[in-house]
């Protein structure tokens, strides 16, 4: 039996049309309430084009004929009803009768659980977790708009370990809250970005064919378990990302495509509503309802699970009608152009809504091509993001580091047109997980030469992105120098670290993190041309790049130098900005990384003009390496009176 009732107000049904409504899991989807003294369940589901609709479980052994919901009286499409004696734990779907005849059977688009994989039910739940990250959020807040570092570790979490005694089986949430938790912390990384823990019935996707969008995977763990997780992240000082997919959804029968026998959360013309890349279908941002379901999904994650921030995947995809379709496949806007005027106006909504629900969060976007203003406010004619993708950084510093040492004197320019742009959004400089899959090899397996030569390669490359401006993410295993491809299935080879060279790369990694959170300099202006200057791109011959990062004016300035050749100089000069002594503070060549052990140590500037610098030092240059001179404090500027 099916009583009426309802937690929507009307107002929420005026906000949920408008494309307004962004806490809808509040008051959609199944909810434990008391009703005239009967403890039970209420549902509420949107199919505005359904004929019938009905509750099924194992509670009513999956009949369809006897738990009816009603549709509201006010044509929002929404179904709904109370069914008493039902708790936490119950296991349903919505039996969806089309009116067409046709009959489908769909998992709760709202349902904060889901059965483990393959099962494909939803599951009734209420949240019970004592959260204890007060001080971590208040602290969040209060800095909200201050400069802080970014250096974010990213983990695929059902690979990062593998339990070869248990059948190979992935870590669940609490193991990894143990495991995961303190090497991170140990690492030195500031946050850490979790590809997609919704609901996904296809563990080769990654996370990233999502049909339980309110619901982490079961496959880990319960709610709980995942909260669990965040606290302990949030109690080791370390910020929670996580990937974010609302480009594209899958087939799958049981979620959320067709799913009221229409086109009902994507677009109805397949030239605007499939994606040709991951045969899955893109979500209908024009359509009041969708939007509505979309942002209420994203602060969701911010609000109940306390994240720090949303990686939005796949950002290219939603912004352009023509992406990864041919001449023909795709319909311009109203103005004739490529662009997705719906989507652009969806992500300005989502960014705004995050940002004032949630100060101190940050969003991020993964955006490979050239539109422009992503991380500009939307108050300044921007996207909102708070942070974007370099992808340029990437496929140029990569192309530049696969090349046989000898010839990258004729590509310098690879390596250095990423600071023509470097300040044009707030880039974070990414080495994700798809470099390391697909048949591209793994980093270390990218660099050229013999066993030395590549883990030089890789020890200059992670220096060269720790000391670039922006923030840097960097996929599990790279750290280690992992020597295959990323596979889901095997996970992380820590065996490797029974080797030197890979402990060596290790402690480099670490050495970064803690040398970068350390100095300001090379984050408080990161994004800014006053946190950086050239001093020296032209020696090709040498490959040899110099610039300064800079901090506030009185604090000491990082002379960054990057040796990407073989050739060992005893004598190497280079203009400085002041005088003084500058010490090296940081030396990828040092023996304890694998290298060949150079040392500097302390040298005094001369006073001898170099680089358009009134001062220069002399130091040996290591092969295929990265340095770093710290001076001392600014001389004060005098005042002219």
């Amino acid at each position: 039996m099916v009583k009426p009732f309802s937690l929507l107000t009307e107002y929420d049904i005026s906000l949920f049309r408008s494309g307004k409504h962004f806490r809808l899991y509040e008051k959609m989807g199944s909810h434990l309430v008391e009703h005239e003294g009967q403890k039970g369940v209420c549902f509420a589901v949107w199919a505005p084009n359904a004929k019938r609709v009905s509750v099924t479980g194992d509670f009513n052994h999956w009949n369809t004929g006897t738990h009816m919901l009603k549709p509201r009286w006010d044509s929002s499409g929404i179904w709904e009803g109370f069914i008493p004696g039902l708790g936490k734990g119950t296991v349903y779907k919505y039996h969806i009768e089309t009116q067409q005849g046709v009959s489908l059977d769909k998992g709760d688009p709202y349902a904060l659980r889901w059965e483990i994989p393959p099962q494909t039910a939803s599951v009734v739940w209420s949240f019970d977790h004592p959260w204890r990250d007060e001080k971590w959020l208040k602290n969040r807040r209060d800095n909200a708009g201050k400069p802080q570092p970014w250096s974010v570790y990213e983990v695929h979490p059902g690979s990062w370990k593998k339990v070869e005694q248990d059948g190979n089986r992935s870590l669940s949430y609490r193991e990894l809250a143990e495991d995961l938790v303190p090497y991170v912390k140990e690492m030195g990384f500031t946050h850490i970005e979790l590809m997609p823990v919704m609901e996904h019935p296809y563990f080769p996707s990654w996370g990233y064919q999502i049909t339980g969008f309110f619901a982490p995977t079961s496959r880990s763990g319960t709610p709980e378990d995942l909260m669990y997780l965040i606290d302990k992240f949030h109690e080791a000082g370390i910020g929670v990302i996580l990937d974010w997919v609302p480009s594209h959804f899958p087939s799958d029968i049981h979620g959320l495509y067709f799913f009221d026998g229409t086109h009902l959360f994507e677009y109805a013309d397949m030239r605007r509503g499939f994606h040709p890349d991951w045969n899955s279908y893109v979500f209908d941002y024009g359509r009041n309802e969708v939007r509505s379901f979309l942002i209420s999904n994203a602060l969701f994650w911010l609000d109940q699970y306390h994240v720090d921030g949303l990686r939005v995947d796949a950002v290219a995809s939603m912004l352009y009608h023509d992406y990864s379709r041919k001449e023909g496949e795709w319909v311009p806007n109203i103005h004739g152009g490529r662009e997705n005027l719906e989507a652009i106006s969806f992500l300005k909504d989502f960014n705004e809504a995050a940002y004032a629900s949630f100060p101190g969060i940050e969003t991020i976007a993964e955006e490979s091509t050239a539109f422009p203003a992503v991380t500009r406010p939307t108050y300044d004619g921007g996207l909102g993001f708070g942070q974007k993708w370099m992808m340029g950084w990437m496929h140029d510093t990569l192309n530049y580091f696969k090349r046989p040492m000898f010839f990258r004197r004729f590509h310098q320019s690879e390596i250095t047109f990423s600071m023509v742009y470097a300040f044009s959004e707030r880039f974070m400089l990414p080495l994700s997980h798809d470099e390391v899959v697909h048949l591209k090899s793994s980093l270390l397996n990218k660099m050229p030469g013999d066993e030395w030569q590549k883990f030089a390669n890789l020890r200059a490359l992670f220096g060269f992105q720790w000391m670039h401006p922006g923030s840097h993410i960097l996929f599990m295993g790279g750290e280690i120098g992992q020597t295959t491809e990323w596979s889901h299935d095997l996970g992380v080879p820590w065996n490797l670290l029974a080797f030197d060279v890979h402990r060596g790369i290790q402690k480099w990694v670490q050495a970064l993190n803690n040398f970068y959170t350390s100095r300001p300099a090379l984050w408080k202006n990161a994004f800014s041309p006053e946190g950086y200057e050239w001093i020296s791109g032209d020696d090709t011959e040498n490959s040899v790049l110099v610039f300064l990062r800079k901090g506030d004016p009185t604090e000491p300035v990082l002379l960054v130098v990057c040796h990407f050749n073989l050739n060992p100089m005893q004598q190497y000069a280079v203009g400085v900005p002041y005088s003084g002594t500058w010490t090296a503070v940081l030396n990828s060549d040092d023996t304890s990384f694998g290298g060949s052990g150079t040392v500097n140590g302390v040298v005094k500037a001369e006073k001898i003009a170099s680089h358009g610098k009134e001062y220069s030092i002399r130091f040996m240059l290591p092969p295929l390496c990265v340095l770093v001179f710290e001076g001392e404090k600014p001389p004060k500027k005098k005042v002219v009176e």
